[in-house]
């Protein structure tokens, strides 16, 4: 008799739960928002695409996959080497899935490439890494920087540790011709020296440069101090290795692995929890800028989706991004520029060293605060 008189009272009670969560007073699910995330996840940047999804997914994770208290369905679509595939990936996600907002994107060029379909369709892009400056960025924001920010940031610090001329070299391709740009336009301002025997950065073909020997016998002949470069994914790899090998190993070399908008070793409890958290999920990685930029990039669609009351469309999302102010983030506060963009934000000298038994980007000195004046 008990068994039959408790069954009767859970089902009586099941019942007056789902009547209750019908009433006025129970909370309504505000339903879900489509997010597209571009990143390579194939070719030359598959590290750093791996490393931006990551980010994002991990932001996902900490926050129950909700932006705004809304399901997030998410969407990654490859972008390959650049612009031809970037492109038909991020149209196929805005005109077949159906996005609100695309994240990521690796290549400056794919930015470039994939604006006219922003505009086209008025779909916000909040890209995680650098990425060229743009004559209208009405739909384009971006948490990490702008290409020629790094080199402009350090120009100072070669300028002042090297007695003499500096060869600048580079990858041929949107980012590597602004990252160099940064740099040269920066140190000749200063009055720093070019080695390189036009005064022009000496760029090498991309994708296709695997081997750098011939071009460090350019270097030697040059009479150089040192070398500023700038080179990312498996290119990067290659050309330090072959660096330390060469005739040229014991020039100083400058590049964005030494100078950078964040350091996992920033002492701030945003970069705390996210290194503990990054951790937990990838111990055998440590996080990287372009995995921290893309976590962000996520905390600001979180936010921007939050404060939108009613239907979050496209024009939406792109009018609160603007009213965001300052982000709490693992690189210390940032806020975007309403001019470019792009964040206002301090940079840090970086350097390898040994931490806690691995290799780490440990930061050195707090380099320059740029992207206020632009």
């Amino acid at each position: 008799m008990r068994i039959r008189v408790s069954a009767g009272l859970a089902a009586g009670l099941a019942v007056l739960l789902a009547v209750a969560g019908c009433g006025k007073d129970a909370p309504a699910d505000p339903g879900s928002v489509k997010i597209g995330l571009v990143v390579s996840l194939s070719g030359t940047y598959q590290a750093v695409g791996t490393d931006m999804r990551d980010g994002f997914e991990l932001y996902l994770d900490l926050h129950d996959h909700r932006f705004g208290g809304r399901r997030v369905d998410l969407v990654v679509a490859d972008e390959g080497d650049g612009a031809p595939t970037a492109v038909p990936a991020a149209t196929k996600l805005i005109q077949s899935d159906g996005v609100v907002a695309l994240a990521g994107v690796v290549g400056g060029g794919s930015v470039a490439g994939i604006v006219p379909l922003l505009v086209e369709n008025e779909i916000p892009l909040v890209a995680s890494n650098g990425r060229p400056n743009l004559t209208d960025p009405s739909w384009v924001w971006t948490t990490s920087f702008l290409s020629v920010e790094p080199g402009r940031a350090i120009a100072a610090y070669v300028k002042e540790q090297v007695d003499g001329p500096v060869f600048a070299i580079g990858p041929d391709y949107q980012g590597g011709h602004d990252e160099l740009r940064g740099f040269t336009d920066e140190f000749a301002r200063i009055g720093g020296e070019l080695a390189n025997p036009d005064g022009q950065t000496l760029f090498t073909p991309f994708p296709a440069t695997a081997n750098f020997l011939p071009y460090f016998s350019q270097i030697k002949a040059s009479g150089a101090k040192a070398v500023y470069t700038f080179y990312a994914g498996k290119a990067a790899i290659d050309f330090v290795t072959q660096y330390r090998q060469s005739d040229v190993a014991d020039l100083p070399l400058y590049g964005i692995q030494n100078v950078l908008n964040y350091s996992p070793d920033l002492d701030n409890a945003a970069n705390r929890a996210f290194v503990a958290a990054w951790s937990a999920r990838h111990p055998d990685r440590q996080p990287t800028t372009f995995a921290m930029a893309t976590y962000d990039a996520a905390a600001v669609l979180d936010r921007a989706i939050a404060a939108i009351e009613g239907e979050v469309t496209p024009a939406a999302i792109n009018d609160a991004i603007a009213s965001l102010g300052e982000i709490d983030s693992p690189r210390g506060g940032w806020q975007l520029n309403l001019t470019t963009h792009a964040p206002v934000q301090k940079w840090y000298l970086r350097e390898v060293r040994a931490d806690g038994g691995v290799l780490a980007n440990v930061m050195v000195q707090e380099l320059a605060t740029l992207g206020a004046g632009e």
